[in-house]
């Protein structure tokens, strides 16, 4: 049976996009090999350069984000080469099984789920490390399963100060566009992202920002590659071109995306990430619960994970949200299955669509009768009124 009204899909991506990137997506296919595209490239290729805040290359790729992570991996590290890998989430926990598939030793520093990859825990394992074979640090900027960032800066900083020579490999597939990254001032070796998050695309394109370091590192690297190679891509894309066939409306999308970013400000896009973030965590908390994060500073501004209590099913929850009101919620991942839902609140997002979300929610909750306290909606309109999005 059809249903009336808009389908709300807040998950924490991919994210809904915007009608100006569909349309551009909509163009006619271009011959790949002509003109007008290898304008089209070197201008995209520009404009990731903007958007990671780099003046080092940015690689794309027709993949996932687990193409990017691969493509890190193949290039930076050889097998039999240890990575220090750690784990804060569903996504830092698959990424060490990749690793492992390419013969890599991922070796794994635990957390509890419920904050971002600890600086000094970092330091003290790095400063163990006499015989520097660690080669790798590999940490997740966002954790989507979470709703926690990282202290990027502080755990670069750690490396630094412990003297070790390990890249550091940054995964910002749902950060990128979303929340602040600054690749080069915050010593990035590789960061690696995905078209279908900040950037308001749908899924398909991936994305590796490449420090000077990591290109060296590249080198001399004995891992099997041919598809994945950095410098295939780079001896093309001088050009704007690349060396097989791209996703050639998919760069059309990616334009017109860079373009909006630009015209917004990523300053205020990052802004407005963070206030829809707070007012969120307002009306989480008024409801009587708690969010999966758990130290303030590294909340995410992309998503909030919100905990049930334990005799409740989230997925239950999202369930009922889903059949009665047409609203999409992230479900819990891997350790969190059932057990917290997330809230996306990143991409093409304003207030009215926090609004709408929330109540969706709060609807669900009386429906299903999760025990909870009325109000988190007003709690958040209010938070919006006082603090006003900037014009």
């Amino acid at each position: 049976m059809r249903k009336s009204g808009r389908h709300y899909l807040q998950i924490p991506g991919p994210s809904p996009v915007p009608e100006r990137i569909m349309r551009a997506i909509d163009m006619p296919v271009m011959d790949h090999r002509g003109p007008d595209f290898g304008e089209l490239g070197l201008r995209v290729l520009e404009g990731l350069k903007r958007i990671f805040k780099t003046t080092g290359p940015v690689i794309v790729y027709p993949s996932s984000g687990t193409g990017a992570w691969e493509a890190a991996l193949v290039n930076a590290l050889s097998p039999g080469d240890t990575a220090l890998m750690v784990e804060t989430g569903h996504f830092a926990r698959i990424w060490r099984k990749l690793a492992g598939r390419l013969g890599i030793n991922g070796e794994l520093l635990e957390t509890d789920w419920r904050r971002g990859a600890p600086a000094a825990a970092i330091a003290d394992r790095l400063k163990a490390d006499k015989d520097h074979k660690i080669k790798a640090v590999c940490i997740v900027h966002n954790e989507t399963s979470t709703g926690c960032t990282t202290q990027v800066v502080d755990v670069r900083k750690a490396i630094d100060e412990c003297g070790h020579p390990a890249l550091l490999l940054v995964d910002t597939i749902s950060g990128l566009a979303s929340a602040d990254l600054q690749f080069d001032n915050w010593g990035i070796d590789v960061a690696i992202a995905g078209s279908q998050k900040g950037l308001m695309l749908p899924p398909g394109l991936s994305f590796n920002a490449v420090s000077e370091k990591a290109m060296q590192a590249a080198k001399h690297t004995t891992t099997a590659h041919a598809y994945w190679n950095w410098q295939d891509m780079l001896d093309a894309n001088k050009n704007g071109y690349f060396p097989y066939t791209p996703a050639t409306n998919l760069l059309y999308g990616l334009d017109v995306a860079i373009n909006m970013l630009e015209e917004e400000t990523l300053e205020q896009v990052f802004t407005r990430h963070k206030r829809h973030s707070a007012a969120a965590r307002l009306a989480v908390t008024h409801w009587g619960m708690e969010t999966q994060c758990q130290v303030d500073e590294e909340h995410s501004p992309v998503l909030t994970a919100v905990r049930l209590p334990e005799s409740h099913d989230a997925d239950q929850l999202r369930k009922v949200i889903l059949e009665r009101f047409d609203l999409s919620l992230g479900n819990g991942l891997s350790d969190l299955q059932g057990r917290v839902f997330r809230i996306g609140h990143l991409g093409d997002f304003n207030d009215l669509t926090l609004a709408a979300t929330l109540s969706g929610i709060e609807m669900g909750l009386a429906t299903t009768n999760i025990p909870f306290n009325p109000g988190g909606v007003q709690t958040a309109l209010d938070f919006m009124q006082r603090s006003p999005a900037a014009n």
